[in-house]
């Protein structure tokens, strides 16, 4: 299923959904980590956050309970290059798109990671809005514009 990332500057990344459908609003941060994605999402401090992965193939070795660093998720939604579609370790419990589904996150792969990484770096903190739902780009940007400031 098509997915968007659409930055506040009006900048948009195309996509595929994997993990839970819908929209979210929330400042977009890469984390250059070649493992512990699942630490990266139960970690408090990423709430209200997309997460963009920079490593090109994220969830290869699956979902355990023992490595969450709290009680659930917390960030908006998590951006790939490419995920895994099996999970390929002995405590795995459940890939990492399963996880996002029964959690309610959407997932988005297929974008070119790095760029997208450079253009923050470039460009400064900047919110987005990540669908996989309503994918007329100018509401978007829209609902973007609408969404809470970064300020505070």
């Amino acid at each position: 299923m098509r997915a968007l990332v659409v930055l506040e500057n009006g900048t948009i990344f195309e996509g595929v959904s994997f993990g839970a459908c819908g929209e979210r609003c929330g400042e977009v941060v890469f984390n250059t980590s070649m493992t512990g994605y699942q630490e990266i999402l139960t970690d408090p401090s990423y709430k209200g956050q997309v997460v963009t992965m920079t490593y090109p193939l994220i969830g290869n070795y699956g979902v355990n309970p023992e490595d969450a660093e709290s009680r659930k998720p917390f960030i908006e939604g998590l951006i790939v290059k490419e995920c895994s579609r099996i999970a390929s370790n002995w405590q795995s419990k459940q890939t990492l798109s399963e996880y996002l589904k029964e959690n309610n996150i959407i997932g988005i792969e297929g974008i070119d990671t790095r760029a997208l990484t450079r253009h923050i770096r470039l460009k400064g903190a900047m919110r987005a809005v990540i669908s996989t739902e309503y994918l007329a780009e100018k509401k978007l940007i829209k609902k973007e514009k609408d969404s809470p400031s970064l300020i505070g």
